[in-house]
């Protein structure tokens, strides 16, 4: 099982668009996660603010890239 976390500062902007961002994660791992992540690892996600204005397509093309990157480098 993969567990992953969420984290989004309040440079970002106020609570509406810090839920706004971390929904957008959300729904980016659902669609990426059960082909690229490997069982048993934990994986935190920080929400930057280029994340909200991005083409949704392009967010879950850019994590299924870097969790397979990320893995590498263990």
């Amino acid at each position: 099982m993969v567990r992953v976390g969420y984290t989004v500062t309040k440079k970002i902007g106020n609570a509406v668009i810090r839920n706004r961002l971390k929904r957008r994660l959300r729904a980016a791992v659902r669609e990426v996660m059960p082909s690229a992540a490997p069982a048993g690892h934990d994986i935190v996600l920080i929400g930057r603010s280029g994340g909200l204005g991005q083409e949704f397509a392009k967010l879950t093309r850019d994590l299924a890239r870097a969790i397979p990157r990320a893995n590498a480098k263990l």
